[in-house]
């Protein structure tokens, strides 16, 4: 059986990337001003953080049933028998349970893995996922073996602005006056499903410390059983200036001197929902590659 890995761009891969690790990437629908956009094909991260420092009305969306489907058949007429699809974490967006119904219609040849990841943790499921395929696995003890592993994993982000969470409705609009009145930064947490607020924390920098802390005592405690070389470190973010995202991996590089941290922008989807200038940081354990 020759089994084929997708994923969509919420995971931080590219379709560009993608293609170079043989992993086909669904890129995911960004709308700004009433206009949809897919990400990587005709909108980059850089445009949209113009168009949210101009003011301008942003939001994501699931991919169309349409859009999934074409990809799933373009994958089958590349002769694969079989796909393991990963899309991002059904907690913070129905895309997934939407693939799952899809997947009914294709007599057992698509299995739709939920293990509820998003952005770093998901690309390195991504990348499980292609290393069991190449090891022989079938389509369903891929999925079993990644949702079996879902919860071996964190990311904390916080964020410079709460404007966009309070338009998704995730914070209340006289909270986020109090928070922005007294320059508190939420640093929220996702540590299976949803997400969730870890700390608040006056200031950005102490949001930056916070997190780091949340992370060591992560590697302390739920991973310390965990061999050192199966824990991936990465960081994420939607800088303006992209000197402030190596300036961020540099700051946790040095927390976790062990560790070979690597940087990833934050998909669009999900910049919608932080804003610009957020930052982010997560740790996963991966498979034996």
């Amino acid at each position: 059986m020759k089994t084929a890995v997708l994923t969509d761009t919420n995971s931080g891969i590219t379709v560009a990337e993608g293609e170079k690790l043989g992993i086909y990437v669904l890129p995911m629908p960004v709308i700004v001003q009433d206009h949809c956009y897919l990400e990587g094909v005709d909108i980059t991260n850089e445009q949209l953080y113009k168009a949210m420092i101009s003011d301008q009305e942003v939001s994501s969306s699931q991919p169309s049933p349409g859009e999934v489907m074409a990809l799933w058949d373009r994958v089958f007429k590349d002769g694969y028998d079989e796909i393991v699809y990963i899309p991002m974490s059904s907690g913070l967006s129905g895309s997934c349970h939407s693939a799952a119904q899809l997947a009914e219609d294709y007599d057992g040849k698509v299995y739709v893995v939920d293990n509820h990841r998003i952005s770093v943790t998901l690309m390195e499921s991504v990348l499980d996922g292609k290393a069991l395929a190449k090891q022989g696995k079938s389509a369903c003890e891929i999925k079993k073996i990644l949702e079996e592993q879902s919860y071996q994993a964190s990311i904390y982000v916080a964020v410079d602005s709460l404007k966009y969470l309070k338009k998704s409705g995730r914070i209340t609009a006289s909270a986020a006056a109090i928070a922005n009145m007294f320059s508190i930064k939420p640093v929220l947490s996702i540590q299976g499903e949803k997400l969730d607020l870890f700390a608040k924390v006056r200031g950005l920098k102490q949001s930056e410390k916070k997190m780091i802390e949340a992370l060591k005592a992560d590697l302390q405690t739920r991973f310390a059983d965990v061999p050192k070389e199966r824990i991936r470190i990465a960081t994420a973010g939607t800088f303006e200036d992209e000197e402030d995202s190596r300036k961020w991996q540099a700051y946790v590089q040095s927390a976790f001197p062990e560790a070979d941290v690597y940087y990833v922008p934050l998909s669009c989807s999900i910049a919608c929902h932080v804003g610009v200038n957020a930052v982010g940081v997560g740790a996963t354990v991966i498979l034996e590659r």
